[in-house]
């Protein structure tokens, strides 16, 4: 038999999630949302996946933009679709979802028809479930013939390979048509039907999750060791009965009984903020310990912490830790109560979940605006040439690069808006500056509060800020500096979009490593993590040497540094660029006018 290449197959539910971003409001009250990938067997892939566990997902999206978005999404983060089908004729599922308060969470079910509820036997392959150690199918796809035949034969194909068979029970009453459309947060309603189909599949499983809800249902009594004794007498699988924020409960062999004589696993106290999604979560660690040979309490504990990160956060597959993330959580705990507000563990999610992987960015900067206005005066002619000359730029620069995946851009809205729409969907890089141009101390461009800005830029445009900072400037200044930087960096973390922070500390000696290190501490200092720093090239390599240890002291995660430029000539590019060639912390460069200033002076002036 060949090994498998896969850890887990999920099958099942998958969709776009509208997430009410007002909390404490009714469904009807919400005024913007917040859009994920949802359902119950993609959170799972998505999770196992940060986790590190290899996962794919057998289910169907629509021909359309939320069906793009959901395969996307899974590709980005590292599940395997070749079983994800493109339906033709119906739409990608939809949930639009709310948080009232603790305990509820209106939400409405649109999956009239939808594309994941149309797959079939047909769509399971042998070869593919037989790479994978272990399937994961989901309660839902048992509620109508076609679905459940694709899901049985999944399970067949897995056991006939001697591979696992894990059922996450995920009952939602609402899809079995138990339920009018606006109880969809109903977890539980008594059917004999519902009983009795997932009764019959309990013997193939090797591994049965559920809530106390989903229990009673599997079990068919509303007695907990009722119902757990009669999955017992069906199936000699692991059951995990999971209990919140008392953690869990196992049984691998007998139920006893008493529940408190299984294996307990206690859960971890924090604040509960939104528990939709919270079984993915605890589902994703525990078959990340499970897969991986973990003793059965360990496995446990790694899926209550899952679980309580996850419950601890906005959205549901966003939400999932990652490893890094994980293994800090069950090593260090935290000091809140609300997970959410853990400076460490966000900055940890956030730098451990960011969008796109750039080892090397050689960016052609044109953010220019101000430059670009006087050179255009000198040779007398109209600022509203400007896009014009952008768009050449950017044409240019695209045929010179080609497909290099290094290549990036960073260019303003101002005179750039139309180059901003062509890279828009492109794969490259891209950073837009969100300063007003030469003022010290920072005044950001398009109004006070850079966060209403930001949330009507693309999340994978880069927010490139200019600083001019001397060590040394007026307390009043610095004051004025800190303040707006820090508001810069919560801005970027409440709309997921990176921070490129270029520094200036020393206008007449711009490397002078002393002074940007110095700098750069006390951004960090007030708890701004850029993802980016753009900095003029140090003197020396103790000047490296300083801004290498400050960053790799103060944020590991950092993506590292990138040149800028100064309008230097090409001899001191060349002398700058190779020295920092040698610098593991430099990853690029982003440099403009000694790239076009010369071009720019003689287009102005009708010579080009």
């Amino acid at each position: 038999m060949a090994e498998p290449t896969l850890d887990v197959i999920t099958i099942g539910r998958v969709s776009v999630d509208l997430y009410g971003q007002q909390i404490g409001g009714r469904l009807e009250d919400m005024a913007s949302f917040a859009k994920y990938v949802g359902g119950c067997p993609a959170n799972i892939a998505i999770g196992a996946a940060r986790l590190g566990l290899k996962s794919a997902l057998i289910s169907r999206v629509g021909d359309e933009h939320m069906g793009r978005f959901v395969r996307e999404q899974l590709l980005r983060e590292g599940v395997a679709v070749a079983g994800l089908k493109t339906d033709p004729e119906r739409l990608t599922a939809l949930v639009i979802l709310g948080i009232r308060d603790r305990t509820t969470f209106p939400l409405i079910f649109y999956r009239e028809n939808c594309a994941d509820m149309a797959l079939v036997e047909s769509d399971i392959d042998e070869g593919f479930i037989a790479s994978a150690r272990a399937v994961l199918v989901t309660g839902t796809h048992f509620s109508t013939p076609s679905v459940a035949a694709a899901s049985r034969c999944a399970m067949e194909i897995a056991r006939r390979h001697g591979r696992k068979v894990v059922f996450d029970i995920d009952y939602r009453p609402v899809l079995w048509g138990l339920t009018g459309h606006g109880l969809g947060e109903r977890r539980f309603a008594t059917s004999a039907d519902v009983t009795r189909r997932l009764q019959a599949i309990l013997p193939q499983c090797d591994a049965i999750v559920g809530t106390e809800e989903e229990i009673h249902v599997a079990g068919g009594s509303t007695d907990t060791l009722a119902a757990l004794a009669q999955m017992r007498n069906l199936s000699s699988a692991l059951i995990v009965l999971k209990r919140g924020d008392q953690g869990c409960i196992a049984f691998a062999g007998p139920v006893p009984e008493r529940l408190q004589d299984g294996l307990v696993v206690p859960g971890f106290p924090i604040e509960v903020y939104n528990v939709l999604g919270a079984g993915d979560g605890f589902m994703s660690g525990f078959l990340s310990g499970y897969l991986r040979g973990a003793p059965l309490v360990e496995a446990c504990r790694i899926a209550n912490a899952c679980g309580a990160i996850v419950v601890s956060r906005h959205g549901c597959a966003p939400a999932s830790p990652t490893g890094p993330e994980l293994r800090h959580f069950l090593d260090h705990g935290s000091p809140l109560h609300a997970l959410r507000k853990d400076a460490s563990l966000s900055q940890l999610h956030w730098a451990t979940t960011r969008r796109g992987d750039w080892p090397e960015i050689c960016a052609l900067a044109f953010d220019h605006r101000i430059q670009l206005e006087r050179i255009a005066i000198r040779h007398g002619e109209s600022k509203s040439r400007i896009p014009e000359f952008k768009d050449l730029i950017y044409r240019a620069a695209g045929e010179a690069a080609g497909d290099d995946p290094r290549f990036g851009i960073l260019v303003d809205d101002r005179f750039g808006r139309a180059v901003l729409d062509q890279a828009s969907g492109k794969s490259h890089w891209v950073a837009r500056p969100v300063e007003l141009p030469e003022h010290t101390p920072l005044v950001f461009e398009h109004g006070v509060d850079p966060g209403l800005t930001l949330r009507e830029w693309p999340v994978g445009h880069v927010v490139k800020c200019l600083v001019y900072w001397h060590p040394d400037d007026p307390a009043e200044i610095a004051q004025v500096q800190m303040r707006q930087i820090s508001m810069l960096g919560e801005a970027c973390r409440q709309t997921d979009h990176e921070l490129l922070l270029e520094v200036i500390a020393d206008r007449k000696k711009p490397g002078n490593g002393l002074a940007m290190s110095a700098i750069m501490r006390r951004i960090y200092e007030l708890g701004v993590r850029p993802d980016w720093w753009k900095l003029a090239s140090p003197e020396d390599e103790a000047g490296w040497a300083l801004i290498d240890r400050t960053i790799r002291e103060s944020d590991p995660y950092c993506r590292g540094v990138l040149l800028l430029g100064l309008d230097a000539p090409e001899a001191d590019l060349i002398r700058t660029l190779s020295a920092a060639a040698r610098q593991p912390i430099c990853k690029g460069f982003a440099i403009g006018r000694s790239i076009f200033g010369a071009a720019a002076e003689a287009w102005f002036a009708g010579q080009m």
